[in-house]
């Protein structure tokens, strides 16, 4: 590696250091209490798949570069100099973690491993070692968002393709539409994923409740926040807020991608609207008698995943109980649970990079504690989740059927 280049991607570094990230790279004791809390160490228990050795690829180039011990003393053994064998650590430390944050929640002083790893991200970004196929996508996103007049009809195309099997669902629209399209004034603007499974259970739930809505020309998912690009992270984001705000809607409802949710939610600062996950949506229905559940619709024992970034990061853990609650009365709580549960294995861009045999691998313990529930249906509210749990089931013949909360919703709606 070239000193010009050395020194881009220390600026890089630099820019990510505030107090809080320098707070996480100094305070560190070594404890090891986070060593057990990574779902990949429990499963391929080697010391680098902890997070304190994942942090420690960064805090030695920290200490090297930007502590005043190191400068003076750049031989000191708890620093690094960055070159290209420090890069492919820095490769392998950020894309074996998740960034479920579960290490946080342990760890005696908070240190928040996924953002020192936004560091190693950022830096990859910067030596040209990203995943591309990440880079790829948040770039295919942000074009959608310069989509033309022809583009946005035939969204609305396929989008009227999908109203027989809505009506399967519910019969009668909330409105006028069975899925509306750039609806004034609505209540709810809902961002689905790229795909039917992600719109027709939602469209069935929201027209069961008589909702004024809409469905927005955008999909949910965040390429930018997994591949580690603010910019691109901002940009993605920026395309359903301003059709927000143009439509004038009252609230952003964003579907069961966890992502998606938190980076709209706790990341782009205030907005004229609120942002709610779906589940907080479907919640409400219910509480507020909007939409009536059967319980006798969907046979078998339940249990629920509660996905990282949703939960754990994101705050949203009651909802989904309240809404099984109206499920079924056959519910098993997973082991641990709520924030203290163990991580799918298929976030932070591991599904989309592929990664099929490291995550059937590092995600081991999850399979083992799926399958000591004896339930038949897993559910789960992010699609990452829903991914990675059905090719976890099948490659672990755990038996199980794996739903995403809003279909069980949609088949058990009743008058």
């Amino acid at each position: 590696m070239d000193q010009a280049k050395r020194k881009e991607l220390l600026n890089l570094m630099d820019s990510k250091l505030n107090n809080a990230m320098r707070m996480y790279l100094e305070v560190c004791s070594h404890c090891g209490v986070c060593i057990e809390a990574c779902h990949v160490y429990a499963s391929m228990p080697e010391l680098k798949y902890t997070a304190v050795h994942r942090a420690e690829v960064i805090r030695k180039l920290f200490n090297r570069y930007f502590k005043l011990q190191g400068k003076i003393w750049p031989s000191l053994r708890d620093s690094t100099v960055l070159d290209d064998e420090a890069v492919n650590r820095i490769y392998e430390a950020a894309y074996s973690c998740t960034g479920c944050r579960r290490c946080m929640v342990y760890c005696p002083f908070g240190i928040d491993t996924q953002m020192i790893m936004s560091i190693a991200k950022l830096m990859l970004i910067g030596a040209d070692r990203e995943p591309k196929i990440l880079t790829m996508l948040a770039d295919m996103s942000i074009q959608k968002g310069k989509a033309d007049e022809a583009t946005r009809q035939n969204f609305a195309t396929a989008v009227r393709n999908l109203e027989a099997e809505i009506i399967e669902k519910w019969r009668t629209a909330g409105g006028d539409e069975v899925v509306p399209l750039d609806i004034q004034d609505a209540n709810v603007l809902y961002v689905a994923l790229a795909g039917k499974h992600s719109i027709i259970p939602a469209a069935a739930i929201m027209n069961a409740a008589k909702e004024k809505w809409s469905l927005s020309y955008y999909e949910a998912v965040n390429f930018g926040a997994f591949v580690g690009n603010p910019k691109k992270t901002q940009e993605i984001s920026q395309r359903i807020i301003d059709e927000a705000i143009r439509l004038r809607v009252k609230e952003v409802s964003v579907c069961e991608c966890g992502t998606a949710f938190r980076v709209l939610r706790h990341q782009m600062g205030k907005q004229p609207f609120k942002v709610t996950s779906f589940v907080e949506t479907i919640a409400r229905y219910i509480r507020e008698g909007r939409i009536k559940l059967d319980k006798n619709k969907i046979k078998g024992k339940f249990t629920y995943h509660d996905p990282c970034q949703l939960a754990r990061n994101g705050g949203v853990i009651e909802e989904a109980r309240y809404i099984i609650s109206h499920l079924t009365d056959d519910f098993v709580e997973l082991t641990p649970n709520r924030k203290y549960n163990w991580c799918c294995g298929g976030g932070g861009g591991l599904i989309a990079i592929g990664e099929h045999d490291f995550r059937m691998k590092s995600a081991k313990v999850k399979a083992e504690q799926v399958k000591a529930t004896n339930a038949n249906i897993l559910a789960t509210a992010c699609e990452n989740c829903h991914t990675q749990l059905s090719e976890l089931n099948e490659h672990y013949n755990l038996g199980m059927n794996v739903q995403f909360l809003s279909s069980l919703v949609a088949d058990a709606l009743t008058e």
